[in-house]
This record gives structure tokens, C-alpha cells and sequence, in this order.
């Protein structure tokens, strides 16, 4: 369209709702062994029968 000059515009409805949210630490350490990171191993998340299971450089490849 020559000419004719169009406009566009972006419309954001933003909403903030006051949400308690919950969090939890744990200790990061192998499933399978119990060594972590202070023992100088590399951990690896992974997600098993709906659960997370945390594997060090050791035990990851064996599963």
C-alpha cells in the first residue's frame, strides 16, 4: 500500500498477585555415594520416575 502510512501498537495488561511461594534447599550430593562438590566431584541432575536424583562424575554413567 503506497502511501498510506500504518501504525501499529503493543498493549500489555500486566497483573502482579500477591502469591506466598515456596522454596527448599538440600545439600548438594551424590544419590549413590554421598560425595559432593566440597569432595571435588562435578554433580549432574536427573529426572527419574518423577523424582530428581542428583549423580556425581562417577556414579552418572553407571545409571
Amino acid at each position: 500500500m503506497q502511501g498510506v502510512r500504518q501504525s501499529s501498537a503493543m498493549l500489555q495488561d500486566v497483573h502482579f498477585y500477591s502469591k506466598r511461594q515456596m522454596s527448599s534447599v538440600s545439600k548438594v550430593e551424590c544419590y549413590v555415594c554421598g560425595k559432593g562438590l566440597m569432595d571435588g566431584h562435578s554433580i549432574t541432575a536427573k529426572t527419574l520416575l518423577n523424582d530428581t536424583v542428583l549423580f556425581c562424575d562417577v556414579h552418572y554413567p553407571l545409571q
